[in-house]
């Protein structure tokens, strides 16, 4: 089991939606402080400002994370500000929603500058410490849209999949080398967020609550477990497209669960 009492917490896209929730759930579970990261100051400022009220530790850095030289300065301003970091979130995520031919270049590198690889950045600048210690928590916030196609977002999917296959490769390294550091990877569904606004949730597969799927995060945090799935189906995602060939799959995901008809309503967190 793992504690949140004492711990000094660190979330990207901590400004809104599970990000802001997992921060303050991790405050409420007892961490010592929670450093805040976003590219929103705005936003940041705001929720900040919602939990100091509440007597919370907070410190706040407005990180763009696609961008290493940003991350490398602002973890050494945590560093120096507040120590080791105990606990990581990696959930910082964007997502363009059309079809792959209405991207351009700069939507593919922000998407996989964010989603992808701004994991590896900001793993990459407070691992040593964790690894020095032989303690420590990461939380990848990746998608189950690593784990099957889906029209409208190629590039989001793509980015996700990366997150994925980085997020497992490093659990089974920090396993042989510094079993002390733990790796949990979450894949949820669509959440009920300004991120998916208007999403057509598949068939049996609803909008994930964000207080309730938070809540499960920290939880799963706690009990040490490596993978979080949800819903339901997600859970046998990658176990049905080993089966079936791809047409048959396809058919299945499309036609009966209407995964591939999900994005067609898409309008997302800046529609206004």
């Amino acid at each position: 089991m793992s504690s949140f009492k004492e711990k000094t917490v660190l979330v990207t896209g901590a400004a809104s939606g599970i990000g802001f929730l997992m921060g303050k759930k991790a405050l409420i579970q007892g961490a010592r402080h929670l450093v805040m990261w976003d590219i929103d100051e705005d936003q940041l400022i705001h929720a900040a400002a919602q939990l100091t009220k509440k007597g919370f530790s907070v410190s706040t850095n407005i990180v763009d994370v696609s961008d290493p030289d940003d991350v490398r300065e602002a973890a050494m301003i945590v560093s120096s500000q507040t120590g080791k970091i105990d606990i990581l979130f990696n959930n910082a995520g964007v997502i363009v929603g059309k079809s792959f031919a209405e991207h351009t270049n700069e939507d593919i590198d922000r998407t996989m500058g964010v989603n992808s690889l701004g994991m590896m950045y900001v793993t990459n600048a407070f691992l040593p410490d964790m690894m020095s210690a032989n303690s420590g928590h990461i939380i990848n916030i990746t998608s189950a849209a690593g784990l099957t196609p889906n029209p409208g977002m190629a590039v989001y999917a793509a980015s996700k999949w990366a997150a994925i296959g980085w997020s497992e490769s490093l659990r089974l390294e920090l396993k042989k080398s510094h079993p002390g550091v733990k790796v949990l990877n979450v894949m949820p569904g669509y959440i009920n967020t300004g991120m998916f606004a208007g999403v057509k949730p598949p068939v049996m597969m609803p909008l994930l609550n964000a207080d309730k799927i938070s809540s499960k995060i920290i939880r799963f945090v706690e009990r040490n477990k490596l993978h979080l799935k949800a819903p339901f189906l997600v859970k046998i995602t990658t176990l049905v497209r080993g089966l079936l060939p791809t047409s048959l799959y396809d058919l299945v995901a499309g036609k009966v669960f209407k995964v591939y008809e999900s994005m067609d309503t898409f309008i997302g967190r800046n529609h206004e």
